[in-house]
């Protein structure tokens, strides 16, 4: 293996240490990430938008991915991961900080731009965060490694909903009711809205001081850290002859397959409360319904711990949960059967859609391992396209959007079965293919 396949540390404490460090990282990118998935509702009424302009909300977020992940790979040949974690929770500080002028002035397209700006910080920490715990270790033990860092970051999924809505939305009840009801007209209804914008300005302020308080942390600590800069770019024989990352047909194959899974992920997470709601079902009620997608997540996860590789392969890990995943999204789209569960009655479907949470759990942990292996010299340049493959966290919502809002919610996650046939696919014959030219 290269240089890159472990990270030189004093001892094994040192290492540990680290480890548990970047834990911190996911958990930090869980919480600012998924969030959205009530922010969406939240501006939606707020702001007064429809549908689609809501889904903006993932569209500015999950873009950065796309549009900034190439300048984050040289910053991050020049800084090394650790002082690009750094940067990187900077700039989500700075997102945040956003927040407060753009509700002072009701203005979503700074709020866009905050969210922009966070999803630029977590470029940064998913093109440091993803490779340095991929490398740090045998690659056949890279699913284990990455389920662990899942844990941290779903768990952070499961409860800054639940804390956003206690903290913004706990003081407003009344005030959403009247709005959900369209009780308030012309002044009075403009200062309720003004009202509920208001509730983020505190939150916002003290995470984006948290932000910088962790950035600072990881700066001054003894993070063992990975400078690409002083890699050895020794040729090795799965890179003998190769000129660009794009002769890596796996890699490439790879990027779709991470676009198609995160984009999966997100609208069965950041959708679900508005699903909720066209079955009647209040933003009081359906704020808790991203967390049981998450913790399915987190089961899953943890499933992935313990049994892989002892028990399953990761590679057969990843074909099991992409079949899963197509049965569930299949069931999503054509049942109605209604149902009582935890108290809350709704149609089957909408737990079929939480129980995706389950599959999605490895096919992340799947995916990059199969894309990112012995790409050598390339390693850099294969991390940062499989980073901006998160893009399809904003691009499947908004097709999604598209359908739902001119046929039904419900037959919108039709956009889920192409993806998970595609991952099927590649979990069992795309990541295989090794070369362009077709073998004769």
């Amino acid at each position: 293996m290269s240089s890159l396949s472990t990270v030189k540390t004093s001892d094994k404490r040192t290492m540990i240490t680290g480890i548990a460090m970047i834990g911190v990282v996911f958990f930090i990118m869980g919480f600012v990430s998924w969030v959205n998935s009530i922010l969406i509702p939240f501006f939606k009424l707020a702001c007064q938008l429809t549908t689609f302009q809501s889904y903006f909300v993932t569209f500015a977020f999950y873009i950065a991915y796309l549009v900034m992940s190439i300048p984050v790979a040289y910053m991050l040949k020049r800084t090394g991961y650790k002082r690009g974690l750094t940067y990187g929770f900077l700039m989500l500080a700075f997102g945040a900080a956003l927040f407060i002028p753009a509700a002072l002035s009701r203005a979503f397209p700074l709020f866009l731009t905050g969210l922009f700006t966070m999803g630029t910080g977590l470029a940064v920490l998913q093109s440091a965060a993803n490779p340095y715990i991929t490398i740090i270790g045998p690659i056949e033990t890279a699913a284990r490694r990455i389920s662990i860092m899942g844990v941290c970051n779903k768990f952070a999924g499961i409860i800054s909903p639940l804390i956003f809505s206690a903290v913004v939305l706990g003081k407003s009840k009344a005030t959403i009711a009247q709005l959900d009801n369209n009780l308030l007209h012309g002044a009075d209804k403009d200062a309720a809205l003004q009202q509920l914008l208001n509730g983020v300005i505190m939150p916002y302020a003290v995470l984006a001081c948290l932000l910088i308080a962790i950035g600072l942390w990881i700066y001054y600590s003894k993070l063992p850290d990975i400078n690409p800069e002083n890699e050895d770019e020794t040729v090795s024989h799965s890179t003998e002859g190769k000129t660009s990352v794009f002769q890596f047909p796996y890699l490439v194959l790879g990027v779709l397959a991470l676009f198609f899974h995160v984009g999966s992920q997100v609208i069965a997470i950041d959708t679900i409360i508005s699903y909720a709601d066209s079955m009647g079902i209040g933003l009081e009620e359906a704020k808790v319904f991203p967390s049981f997608t998450l913790g399915a997540t987190l089961i899953g996860y943890l499933l992935g711990i313990t049994l892989i590789p002892r028990y399953i392969s990761q590679k057969n890990a990843l074909i099991v949960c992409t079949i899963i995943g197509l049965l569930l999204s299949i069931g999503v789209l054509f049942i109605h059967t209604d149902v009582t569960i935890f108290g809350h009655h709704s149609s089957l479907s909408i737990w079929l859609l939480a129980a995706l949470g389950f599959p999605n759990s490895l096919i992340y942990a799947g995916i990059w391992p199969h894309a990112i292996r012995n790409l050598g010299r390339f390693t850099k340049i294969g991390s940062s396209l499989l980073v901006m493959a998160l893009c399809g966290n904003a691009i499947m919502p908004q097709i999604y959007a598209l359908i739902a809002q001119k046929t039904t919610l419900q037959t919108g996650y039709i956009v889920l079965i192409p993806c998970f046939l595609y991952l099927i696919w590649y979990a069992t014959c795309g990541y295989k293919i090794t070369s362009w030219k077709s073998k004769k």
